[in-house]
């Protein structure tokens, strides 16, 4: 179990207090808006409020304490600016702040965040993709050039072994695993057989999964 601290009850706030407890982490949520703090509180383990770009305040919250400090403010590109900042002069020891813009991600970073989420285009790049291809389903990016995606199996394969069909070779793509009957398996070896009906977990750079898949 780890600690959280949410800085900021705004929608993006609340949806990661609720997932963190859902899986059994403590979480505190601070927002100056006594209406968010009050509709967050049955789902974090503390929720208080507060203005967390105030240095008198924060002193007195623990940010040294927490395993991982979250600045989720999106409304303003200064308190989030200035959040991070003081997150960081109070021994903060990791801090994940949200972008709304490569601007705004370029500042937090020289400001003292660890790490940057850009859910706004993290969103958009991966709805991007789904929708320009008839053929993915899902789509994880892992960095700029790898990503894992989940692709419609090929009717030529039907019935295929994995080694038979060898794209490691032909396309550099590692097949990861298979979703049957809405359940995946991982358990892939050379031997597995495809059905028509599966989907696939594949690891590659888009051209390669283009080519492979044609998408």
């Amino acid at each position: 179990m780890k600690s959280f601290l949410i800085c900021g009850a705004g929608l993006f706030g609340q949806i990661i207090t609720r997932k963190l407890t859902e899986i059994g982490h403590e979480v505190m949520v601070i927002d100056k808006d006594e209406q968010k703090i009050n509709h967050i509180l049955p789902y974090a383990t503390n929720a208080v409020i507060g203005d967390c770009t105030n240095e008198d305040f924060m002193s007195t919250v623990g940010v040294s304490d927490f395993d991982i400090c979250f600045v989720t403010i999106g409304e303003s590109f200064e308190d989030s600016l200035l959040t991070t900042s003081l997150l960081k002069d109070l021994g903060a020891r990791m801090i994940i702040s949200r972008a709304f813009s490569d601007v705004h991600s370029r500042f937090l970073l020289r400001n003292g965040a660890t790490k940057v989420v850009y859910p706004e285009k993290q969103l958009a790049e991966w709805t991007a993709m789904i929708y320009s291809s008839d053929h993915v389903l899902d789509y994880i990016e892992l960095d700029n050039d790898y990503s894992i995606y989940e692709v419609v199996t090929p009717r030529s394969w039907d019935g295929k072994a994995v080694g038979d069909i060898n794209v490691r070779q032909k396309y550099g793509i590692n097949i990861l695993g298979i979703r049957r009957d809405n359940e995946l398996q991982m358990n892939i070896t050379a031997n597995t057989v495809l059905n028509a009906s599966d989907s696939l977990l594949v690891l590659g750079t888009y051209p390669d999964v283009k080519k492979c898949f044609d998408l």
